[in-house]
């Protein structure tokens, strides 16, 4: 089905985003007073990426030599030019990193976001923000146990949202592959 083949890039940039979020925030974690080396956090855990972003709340990844240019990734905050008019922070949650990159095509948009509300209202929020927008849900609630949902728009903009849940918090990561006049 032509749908899901054009899903899978999506889902590929969100597990890039998702990594490079956590290695900016690896990368900015404070070192403990009189530590010798930095303090660390397993970048498999969602709570870990919680606690390492209340650590360094506001510290801003650079573009090292590697890096595309024009990528920033901020944690704690939306990333200076977030597109938050096409992925608008859901009130009463919390932003845990962001990352945005509008000089690429398709411009690549990550929000990773915590709250008390459960996933299920969080799909609700954002699907009831991206249907006003001209996306169409794809079949389809979850990944194995996990709420997540899938949008496409024009047959080539996507956006990913997935809402693990523990301990009372929902930590959503949201990835989206949009035109550059999408986000201008």
């Amino acid at each position: 089905m032509k749908v899901i083949g054009t899903l899978m890039p999506a889902r590929i940039a969100l597990l890039a985003a998702g990594a490079a979020v956590v290695a900016a925030a690896s990368a900015c974690t404070a070192q403990a007073p009189g530590s010798a080396t930095p303090a660390t956090a397993p970048a498999s855990a969602p709570a870990a990426a919680t606690n390492t972003a209340t650590a360094t709340a506001s510290a801003t990844a650079t573009a090292g030599p590697s890096a595309t240019p024009g990528t920033s990734a901020t944690v704690g905050a939306l990333v200076a030019g977030f597109p938050s008019k096409l992925l608008p922070v859901m009130p009463g949650s919390k932003v845990v990193a962001s990352s945005f990159d509008k000089s690429t095509t398709p411009a690549t948009a990550a929000l990773v976001g915590s709250t008390a509300a459960k996933p299920a209202a969080v799909v609700a929020y954002y699907t009831k923000a991206l249907e006003a927008q001209g996306f169409k849900a794809v079949p389809g609630n979850t990944v194995g146990s996990v709420a997540s949902k899938d949008f496409v728009r024009a047959g080539s903009e996507t956006v990913n949202i997935a809402v693990p849940a523990t301990g009372g918090v929902s930590t959503f990561t949201i990835g989206a592959n949009v035109t550059p006049e999408s986000v201008k």
